[in-house]
């Protein structure tokens, strides 16, 4: 997996197929999150989704939760 892009001191985007390593989904299913509004994201001047790297590791720590040690 590649780094986030950093653009002139803006926020790290981040490639349909970065979230979906981040996820273990098919990076077709991070642009149906997109498409449902689950996470949003920007197109490239090419028309290329990209995902604000914040946004994507909020969504993460959303649905992560710590196991308890017991």
């Amino acid at each position: 997996m590649t780094s986030p892009a950093f653009h002139g001191g803006h926020e790290a985007l981040m490639t349909p197929g970065q979230v979906a390593a981040l996820f273990h989904v098919d990076p077709k299913t991070v642009t149906r999150w997109a498409l449902a509004g689950r996470l949003s994201s920007l197109r490239t001047p090419g028309g290329h989704r990209r995902f604000r790297e914040s946004e994507v590791m909020n969504l993460l720590a959303s649905l992560t939760t710590e196991a308890s040690v017991g």
